[in-house]
């Protein structure tokens, strides 16, 4: 089951890619490493939540980083 989950985030992440392609033709080379490095970085972050759905998600860990700040308030 995580196999066709891992397989429908790759999906939606190619069909991001076919859908921006036109957009980064015209774009620079900077445009294009940057893109592709939030596209790794997404997709890595998606098959980690498929295959550990455990994972605290984005939300915890800015409440995790802001109580460490409370004592300062």
């Amino acid at each position: 089951m995580k196999v066709v989950g891992i397989l429908g985030v790759t999906v939606i992440l190619v069909f991001i890619f076919l859908i921006q392609r036109p957009g980064l033709k015209r774009s620079g080379k900077r445009v294009k490493m940057a893109f592709f490095s939030i596209m790794m970085v997404n997709w890595v972050l998606a098959v980690l939540l498929v295959i550990f759905p455990e994972l605290p998600g984005p939300g915890q860990m800015i409440d995790f980083i802001y109580q460490s700040f409370e004592p300062f308030w």
